[in-house]
């Protein structure tokens, strides 16, 4: 279980963003699995750690992929994104996390 000892100032960073699209809201209602944008250098344990530290929940699983940023023209300059971590967190059955400030 979570029984190890995590910086809580760091776990507050961990989680960038959660991530709202339409596979993460499919993914949402189909496997009860939520998206965040997280640190590069986040590991399974530190994300789950976040998650049920900062929303009160209990995860089952922790997914993770990496994405490499698109190259990208800017005006008449090429760039590219940032890579970015997504984290694909898996609820355990009965629990839910709301975002938005509706009432589900």
């Amino acid at each position: 279980m979570s029984t190890q000892k995590h910086d809580e100032g760091r776990l507050a960073q961990v989680l960038v963003a959660p991530i709202i699209s339409e596979k993460a809201t499919a993914a949402a209602e189909k496997n009860n699995q939520v998206l965040f944008k997280v640190l590069r250098d986040a590991t399974k344990p530190e994300i789950k750690a976040a998650v049920e530290l900062m929303f009160k929940v209990e995860v089952d699983s922790v997914r993770t992929v990496n994405t490499k940023g698109k190259t990208k023209r800017f005006g008449g300059r090429i760039g590219r994104r940032d890579h970015v971590k997504k984290a694909y967190v898996s609820l355990k059955a009965g629990q839910e996390l709301n975002f938005s400030g509706e009432a589900a």
